[in-house]
């Protein structure tokens, strides 16, 4: 009866899933560059150490529904081409009076929009505003990001890489870093990964 009991506990755990295109590691590593020079500024800030990505995806749910949604995933992936993403100067989001976020431009959104609508159609869920991002400093305070912002205003970022595939993370729903579920590449067989690794949404 016991371990009946600690299956279902096991099934039904909550975990924070997140679909992510991860960038060249040229591309990773300059804006980390660019994330260390923020932290010269403002010490520890929202979204510090995650790696770079564009985010697709995010929804909480249990486990025992991962592998239907592996599976759907990968035929998604088998039926989609690689594209080049291109991004070119950096800008910002504006969350109400008190929070600024500073990202990388996507310069050719479109197939990264479409890509994005077909996942959301996997699940359901209707497509609404979505402007693919990378993000360098998530959620700062006004106050901060008037402190760091005139080093990044009007500069260019001009990057590109070949997008390939797309991961999944997961990490508990009550906190803790994002481990990599599974890796998908397009129009090939999946490639399956264990490591840990520190993403933020």
């Amino acid at each position: 009866m016991q371990t009946n009991i600690l299956f279902t506990a096991e099934e039904t755990a909550l975990y924070d899933y997140l679909i992510v295109i991860n960038p060249d590691a040229q591309t990773a590593g300059d804006v980390r560059r660019f994330k260390e020079k923020i932290a010269q500024d403002l010490g520890m800030y929202p979204s510090r150490y995650s790696q770079a990505h564009i985010s697709l995806f995010r929804s909480v749910f249990p486990e025992k529904f991962q592998s239907d949604c592996v599976a759907l995933l990968e035929e998604i992936a088998r039926k989609q081409a690689a594209f080049t993403v291109y991004t070119s100067k950096f800008d910002h989001f504006v969350h109400g009076a008190i929070k600024r976020t500073i990202y990388v431009n996507v310069a050719n959104p479109k197939p990264v929009v479409e890509l994005q609508r077909r996942i959301l159609d996997l699940f359901g869920v209707k497509q609404g505003s979505f402007k693919p991002h990378i993000t360098v400093a998530r959620a700062i305070s006004t106050s901060e990001f008037d402190k760091v912002y005139p080093q990044f205003d009007n500069q260019l970022f001009v990057r590109s890489f070949s997008c390939r595939g797309f991961s999944l993370l997961r990490k508990p729903a009550t906190g803790g870093s994002y481990e990599v579920v599974r890796e998908f590449t397009f129009g090939s067989e999946v490639r399956y990964e264990k490591s840990l690794f520190n993403y933020a949404a």
